[in-house]
């Protein structure tokens, strides 16, 4: 077996002092990668600019990991006899091997440019609430090729960020986390709509989550904390829709879910008819012309 090993290693052109200085290069390659880590770490939680910095904090230490290992591939490859020989013959057809290269890497260069300008322009943050196009979450992490949401279901949508770059991007959380949450509910015309709306209102401002955004100016004319509006005449259903305060996505979905059974019951107690789609149909009776 002995043989065997010192076969292979003459075949790649290596020794044991060979041998010893590439793990040399991977320790240190490790130990620096995670040195660097640490100083991030410690800059991050000196910071005081929450979402931003941890954003920065995870695209630099992404990009660190990458750059040491292809540093320490490039110096372990210069490194082998054999394999650098074959690397000065690919470097004879430099203008070929850079015209390959270009085309195969163009996907991924696209990616890290528009990494860095995630990071730069700062569209999100680490910990935004996001829709890209069919997609909603929370922004868990921007690399240099992708940036990763957790959707409500806990499942990662990763999405390239070049293509993020071509999607229009709603964020509820780039300045203010706290959020309207729209409660609409159909009522029949028969329904008194007063008391469909003073209703609808009281079970708003009971939930346990919602807060108050009044401005001074709107307290002073004594606007309620959540308004309540008729905001369509459909073909069997008057729809009202509450005006709900929160303070954040996520909180404000399970708010929405919690309303709407407390308001079923409600309804169903104070005599409020939700109808179900209806349609009145008139038949004429036939006619004969003159």
């Amino acid at each position: 077996m002995s043989e065997w090993f010192k076969g292979a290693f003459a075949a790649l052109g290596l020794n044991l002092v060979l041998l010893f200085k590439i793990i040399v290069i991977v320790a240190a390659a490790f130990v620096l990668e995670r040195f660097i880590r640490i100083l991030l770490k410690r800059a991050y939680l000196r910071s005081d600019k929450g979402n931003e910095d941890r954003t920065r904090y995870r695209f630099l230490r992404n990009g660190t990991r990458f750059v040491v290992t292809l540093i320490a591939i490039a110096v372990i490859v210069n490194s082998i006899p054999s394999f650098k020989d074959v690397a000065s013959t690919l470097f004879v057809g430099t203008g070929i091997l850079a015209i390959i290269i270009g085309f195969a890497a163009q996907g991924a260069f696209s990616n890290i440019i528009s990494g860095i300008f995630i990071v730069s322009f700062k569209p999100f943050r680490v910990g935004d609430s996001l829709t890209i196009g069919n997609f909603s979450g929370i922004v868990e992490d921007i690399t240099l090729r992708h940036t990763i949401l957790v959707t409500n279901e806990n499942r990662r949508v990763i999405m390239p960020n070049a293509k993020i770059g071509d999607e229009t991007i709603v964020n509820s959380t780039i300045t203010d986390p706290s959020i309207c949450q729209y409660v609409e509910v159909g009522i029949s015309y028969e329904s008194d709509l007063d008391k469909a709306m003073s209703v609808l209102q009281q079970e708003c401002e009971a939930h346990p989550s919602c807060i108050d955004r009044r401005t001074p100016e709107e307290l002073e004319r004594g606007e309620p904390r959540v308004s309540v509006r008729l905001v369509n005449m459909g073909e069997s259903a008057l729809t009202l829709r509450a005006y709900v305060w929160t303070t954040e996505a996520p909180t404000a979905r399970l708010m929405l879910y919690d309303l709407n059974r407390s308001l079923k019951l409600r309804f169903d107690r104070e005599g409020i008819n939700i109808p179900y789609p209806q349609r009145t149909i008139t038949i004429k009776p036939n006619t004969t012309p003159a």
